[in-house]
């Protein structure tokens, strides 16, 4: 199939849940990076919802708007447990603003997944440190586990992203491969578990067969310096687990975050249309739909991807409509 540049339909939230609701009920969950976004009042959200004294609060906006999301979708990333660890009193907050069957999939804190500390003010001291942390399988029980595990027919994936190692980090591929084949052997067994590389010299079949032996999702991701995902679909092995898949759609590659955060914001509209990822997308979710046994897929959408994550669902679902309905006209 072939996706036009100008090809992008509206979003229109009433005309997307019903779909949206049907692929949850079979596992597959699509839903978008953060939700907090007033690019989004109109297509998604009710501005009237949001209004006091007859002006938009975004105080309450950001407070309240989840729910309006999950009226729409039924999953959502959640990027802001990657800055630090959630609180039994921020996953309460969250989950009581969603129905039963959302799931939230969360970036697990960074705690965890950086090697070395970055330059960046808000790690204090620690900048440019050596994590003490680092893959320290105890923290993330006690301090990202425990909390969750109140909430957890709420959780969907929990994503381990590693940013860019160094030489300074990692001389070899096969190290990391052999420090992550450790943590993840002490980690509880009933979660779902994806873990997201950004050195494309590491999507190595020594990386794709260590997930596989753990059950653990390769995160499919798109990101400046990663290979498309199209690309990484296809290769041998990347499919880690039988029953579970994870995508995040976030940059083009080639593309720096700064740039497409200039470009797009307030996020209204989708600026730059990418047909193959749409595809590979479409592809995902066949091919979730058409397994043996019943799983689950993660498939979440960047607005800096496109240029808005509305108006891109909103294009994936208009070509999954002929497919589904001769594979699946249940739905």
């Amino acid at each position: 199939m072939s996706v036009e540049p100008d090809a992008t339909p509206p979003f229109h939230s009433a005309q997307v849940a019903g779909l949206l609701h049907q692929l949850a009920g079979r596992g597959i969950y699509i839903g978008t990076s953060s939700w907090k976004y007033p690019g989004w009042i109109g297509p998604l959200y009710d501005e009237t919802r949001y209004l006091y004294r007859g002006k938009l609060s975004n105080a309450r906006f950001e407070r309240d708007c989840l729910a309006e999301y999950a009226q729409t979708f039924r999953s959502v990333c959640v990027d802001a447990a990657y800055y630090t660890f959630p609180s039994a009193k921020y996953l309460a907050g969250l989950a009581a603003q969603v129905p039963d069957g959302f799931r939230f999939s969360f970036k697990v804190t960074d705690d965890i997944t950086l090697r070395h500390f970055p330059k960046l003010a808000r790690f204090g001291t620690r900048q440019g440190q050596v994590n003490p942390h680092f893959l320290d399988a105890d923290l993330f029980r006690n301090a990202f586990l425990t909390p969750c595990a109140v909430h957890r027919d709420k959780v969907g994936l929990l994503m381990f992203e590693f940013s860019h190692f160094h030489p300074s980090d990692y001389g070899r591929g096969r190290d990391f491969v052999a420090d992550l084949d450790r943590f993840l052997g002490q980690l509880p067994t009933g979660w779902d578990y994806g873990v997201e590389i950004r050195n494309r010299s590491f999507l190595h079949p020594d990386y794709f067969d260590t997930l596989a032996r753990h059950r653990v999702v390769h995160v499919y991701n798109s990101w400046e310096a990663m290979p498309p995902v199209e690309e990484q679909w296809l290769a041998p092995g990347s499919r880690t687990h039988p029953e579970c898949l994870g995508a995040r759609f976030l940059l083009r590659s080639g593309r720096r975050y700064a740039e497409a955060v200039e470009r797009f914001q307030p996020y209204t509209q989708v600026q730059d249309p990418n047909p193959a990822a749409r595809e590979v997308i479409v592809d995902m979710i066949l091919a979730s739909l058409q397994q043996s046994r019943p799983g689950r897929a993660y498939v979440y959408i960047n607005n800096r991807f496109e240029g808005s994550a509305l108006g891109t669902i909103a294009a994936v679902l208009q070509l999954l409509a002929d497919p589904i309905a001769k594979l699946h006209p249940h739905l």
